[in-house]
């Protein structure tokens, strides 16, 4: 009997990170998720949007090389491609200058993304995409066809509205934030911060979310997942980059959240062991096989801290 292949859509941003003395880099959160979904094993699908011009014309070029699908990225003659001039901080964080009216933020409402979605365990989608309201309406479709939407924060100053992530937000079963945004959501709708388990209650509580995931940087990830909750520590290593670990991170917690037969353990083992071999090279979307990946993991086993 043939395995199951499991088909995550990722919705939002596809882009060339254009980091200083470097080349190029393909970037945007949904394809670095759809990227280390499809190194899992995961079929994927990315909803997106390039222009008609050099720029995107390389982009999907690079993306078909990788054998991941773009028959779901539109090609659009009104609009450009994406870039990102990217820089990094001393302590090896990036800072993005995000540039507007772009190919993604015009994604439109097609049968094929309609169907497409009809046929995914996941939608992965992310704040930045909803800025512009074409792409948001399309998103807002989109919500409404998947039964698992799986919400990665991804705050991007000052491309976000606190009315547009709380209607997303009652549309989430999974939501991921990183400690600050955390904090921040939480101001936003004024609530005061005690502790992590109860500012995660407040949420579930408030939004219908049953699973909650925070990533806490050297402090490890916790899982929320109703009233369990699950704390994992980080793995030391050598940090090449930070780029697109917490896109990894989702993405290994993904790779085994959605067979829905893997304990919270092996959940988790896979989220912070792909983030850690991420960010121990260069890039978001560096060149690996499952190979490398497996024998990284095995090296660094982990234990659940107690929360």
């Amino acid at each position: 009997m043939e395995e199951k292949k499991y088909k995550a859509v990722c919705f939002g941003e596809v882009l060339w990170d254009i980091f200083p003395g470097e080349k190029s880099r393909i970037g945007g959160a949904p394809f670095n998720v759809a990227y280390h979904l499809f190194k899992m094993g995961l079929e994927v699908e990315v909803i997106s949007s390039v222009g008609d011009d050099e720029l995107g014309h390389a982009l999907l070029h690079k993306i078909k090389n990788w054998n991941i699908s773009t028959d779901n990225i539109q090609v659009t003659k009104e609009h450009p491609t994406s870039t990102v001039i990217a820089t990094v901080d001393e302590n090896n964080d990036a800072h993005y200058d995000i540039v507007e009216n772009v190919a993604w933020d015009f994604i439109e409402t097609t049968p094929e993304n309609k169907k497409v979605l009809g046929t995914a365990d996941a939608l992965v989608f992310g704040t930045l995409a909803a800025r512009n309201d074409k792409s948001k309406n399309t998103l807002f479709q989109m919500l409404e066809i998947s039964s698992y939407n799986v919400f990665d924060i991804n705050l991007r100053e000052p491309y976000y509205d606190i009315r547009i992530i709380n209607e997303l937000l009652h549309k989430t079963q999974l939501a991921k934030f990183n400690k600050a945004e955390l904090r921040m959501v939480l101001d936003f709708l004024n609530k005061d911060y005690k502790d992590e388990k109860d500012s995660i209650r407040f949420l579930q509580d408030k939004f219908g979310i049953h699973e909650i995931i925070v990533s806490k940087g050297s402090k490890g990830a916790l899982y929320a997942h109703e009233d369990q909750f699950y704390l994992y520590p980080t793995i030391p290593v050598e940090v090449k980059d930070t780029v697109g670990s917490g896109d990894s991170f989702l993405a290994g917690f993904l790779s085994k959240r959605l067979q829905k037969e893997g304990s919270a353990h092996d959940i988790m083992s896979q989220a912070i062991s792909l983030g850690a071999f991420i960010t121990s090279q260069e890039g978001a979307c560096p060149e690996y096989t499952p190979e490398d990946f497996k024998h990284f993991k095995e090296k660094h086993p982990l234990s659940a801290l107690s929360f």
